[in-house]
């Protein structure tokens, strides 16, 4: 696959350091995206979310949760178990991955939890009080507020 390199564009842009983030990082990831472990993303409230994600066999103090340049990246590995199994058949997978999950601004990461198999984390998007929109009351005048004006007649 081939790299391309934007940094002759980034020289003439002032202020888009994000957007030129976001194409470095398309551009550089691998086209065929890993499809383990499975996962659901919820929507939990109006500004609240849910990544659920299937870790069957995999213990808590097996898996790192971290938020890591703008990116959620949930990986796993697998602690070597002191006993050889033989198995008939293996069908529950327990390979080492890592997931990245691309953060929008303002989202925060607020806990995660292990729970039959499912590791779920949730998000919260925090917008600042700056960019909330703020209605601006339009007061009313009265006939007794306006200021009369005095007139004088010419001479």
């Amino acid at each position: 696959m081939q790299t391309l390199n934007f940094a002759p564009l980034y020289r003439a842009t002032v202020g888009y350091d994000r957007i030129a983030d976001l194409m470095d990082r398309v551009l550089s990831t691998d086209v065929a995206q890993p499809t383990y472990p499975p996962y659901n993303i919820e929507k939990t409230a109006d500004d609240a979310y849910r990544i659920s994600i299937a870790v069957a066999g995999f213990a808590p103090d097996d898996l790192v949760v971290e938020v890591r340049d703008g990116a959620l990246v949930v990986s796993a590995r697998r602690s070597d178990d002191a006993t050889q199994k033989a198995y008939l058949h293996r069908g529950i997978a327990t390979r080492a991955f890592e997931r990245r999950f691309a953060l929008a601004e303002h989202v925060r990461v607020t806990g995660a939890t292990h729970e039959n198999g499912m590791l779920h984390i949730d998000l919260v998007r925090e917008t600042p009080e700056a960019l909330k929109p703020r209605r601006i009351e339009i007061g009313r005048q009265t006939a007794a507020q306006v200021p009369a004006l005095e007139g004088k007649a010419a001479d």
